[in-house]
């Protein structure tokens, strides 16, 4: 059966991003794809990294944050990160492992790359349990103990600082330091908050990378339910509908991305095989945010559940 005849009139007609080709994206999924296959728009240097358990997953993603930090230490250099909230699992093997090597992180300057807000971009108060930036004190700058990043050097998404991220990471640039994207892959294939129905507002894809954040960012209903599942225990009355965050004109500036892709539940569910498969497969378009990922040099940590066969399968 196929898909755009069913959706012609259902529920779901205009709910999808007006630019998804959904007959290539189901090509994306194919069951026959092998992710060791490369493909033309990949930077050279981009690599994905099939990890076996979540375990495994967390420990391998940590050791490549904590290894850069301590890379760029060595070299007597500064370093900046683009951080996310989700994955997070991460961030207790990157402290365990800058512990263990005695690393200071004076040299590490950090920006959240979202937060939740309302309409004026007002953010929730950082301790909140559910701000983002509670979630970064209490997983990583507060783990680190006296190693830790000063608070001087945190940058969080609130509405008076957000704008102040470009000129912070170009000065930063100009002294030499490299800007490092840490990130997760959305249901709708965001990067940070940056919606692919976003694409509609700009005439270029020039035009959509010059676009460095947004305040307010009205975010697509399948992001606040994948927020529900993944941090409210599925009470989508708390998730709130908008953010601010990032554009593609800060995190198509990394020098390196490290990414994690860890959407896979226990019995065979997940909610994040379709758009692990599209970053790789459906080529660089502004439509789909992510799909400029693989254009990066980096690694995109991943769980084995994700490569699939996606097929039906009733659980």
């Amino acid at each position: 059966m196929d898909f755009n005849s069913t959706v012609k009139g259902s529920l779901l007609e205009g709910f999808y991003p007006q630019g998804w080709d959904m007959e290539k994206i189901d090509k994306c999924c194919d069951p026959a794809n092998k992710v060791e296959d490369r493909q033309s728009f990949w930077n050279k240097d981009f690599n994905p990294v099939r990890c076996d358990s979540l375990g495994e997953f967390d420990t391998y993603m940590g050791h490549e944050i904590a290894k850069t930090i301590k890379n760029a230490r060595d070299a007597g250099e500064k370093v900046a990160f683009i951080l996310p909230v989700g994955p997070m699992g991460m961030y207790k093997w990157a402290v365990y492992f800058l512990k263990e090597w005695n690393v200071k992180c004076d040299h590490v300057y950090t920006f959240n790359m979202d937060e939740w807000s309302d309409s004026e971009g007002t953010t929730l108060p950082s301790n909140d349990p559910a701000a983002f930036q509670n979630a970064m004190c209490q997983a990583l700058f507060n783990p680190l103990g006296e190693l830790t990043v000063p608070e001087s050097q945190r940058n969080f998404a609130t509405k008076e600082n957000l704008p102040t991220y470009p000129e912070k990471i170009a000065k930063l640039k100009s002294e030499g330091a490299k800007l490092i994207l840490v990130y997760g892959i959305g249901r709708m294939c965001h990067i940070a908050f940056w919606e692919p129905q976003f694409a509609g507002e700009f005439k270029s894809v020039d035009e959509w990378k010059s676009q460095c954040y947004r305040i307010g960012a009205k975010l697509h209903p399948l992001t606040i339910e994948q927020n529900a599942i993944t941090s409210f225990k599925s009470r989508t009355t708390l998730v709130p509908c908008r953010a601010n965050t990032i554009g593609p004109g800060l995190f198509l500036q990394a020098d390196y991305a490290i990414g994690g892709c860890d959407g896979a539940f226990n019995r065979g569910m997940q909610w994040q095989g379709m758009s692990f498969w599209m970053t790789l497969r459906y080529g660089p378009d502004m439509w789909i945010t992510s799909s400029f990922i693989p254009t990066l040099p980096g690694k995109l940590f991943y769980l084995k559940d994700l490569e699939g066969p996606l097929v039906a399968e009733c659980n």
